[in-house]
């Protein structure tokens, strides 16, 4: 998992869990690569569900190759937040279901243009989704293009402590 998806999870388990610590919510999120297809384990009786994230545009296969990488599902009691890592918008997110927060990435030209990441949205329908690793990209075209389909929550992803 790179610095970024890393930073999303403990942003995504902040906001949910407050109670969960920077130090255990990264040590629960250390899957292997999910290859084909979602599979899930528990974590100190967090269930962390990983969902291949990749690239899916022929020009892109160079940055995140299928069955590498990973997005995940991380549930706190009644609530399910997906980071989607570095990805296009796949299959597999398009299947998920049920989720009340989502972390998506549209940086050029290595994820999701504004464009994927609101189709995707659309297609996942997450309640509250936040842009994240946007560097070159407008957020605000994102958050335009999703309407009222989730609340889209826009944050300085790159602002210093």
């Amino acid at each position: 998992m790179n610095r970024r998806t890393k930073r999303a999870v403990v942003t995504a388990a902040m906001l949910v869990a407050g109670s969960i610590t920077t130090g255990k919510a990264q040590a629960q999120i250390s899957l292997t690569t999910a290859g084909s297809g979602s599979y899930g384990q528990n974590f100190d009786s967090l269930p962390v569900t990983a969902v291949p994230a990749y690239n899916t545009s022929s020009d892109k296969q160079q940055y995140h190759p299928k069955d590498r990488d990973n997005g995940y599902v991380l549930s706190f009691g009644d609530k399910k937040i997906y980071i989607a890592g570095d990805t296009e918008n796949t299959p597999e997110m398009a299947a998920l279901t049920g989720i009340d927060v989502a972390f998506l990435p549209m940086n050029q030209p290595y994820t999701m243009t504004p464009e994927q990441a609101a189709e995707a949205v659309k297609a996942f329908r997450p309640k509250v989704v936040y842009p994240y690793h946007y560097k070159g990209t407008d957020p605000q075209k994102f958050a335009d293009l999703v309407g009222s389909v989730a609340e889209v929550r826009l944050r300085d992803w790159y602002a210093t402590p």
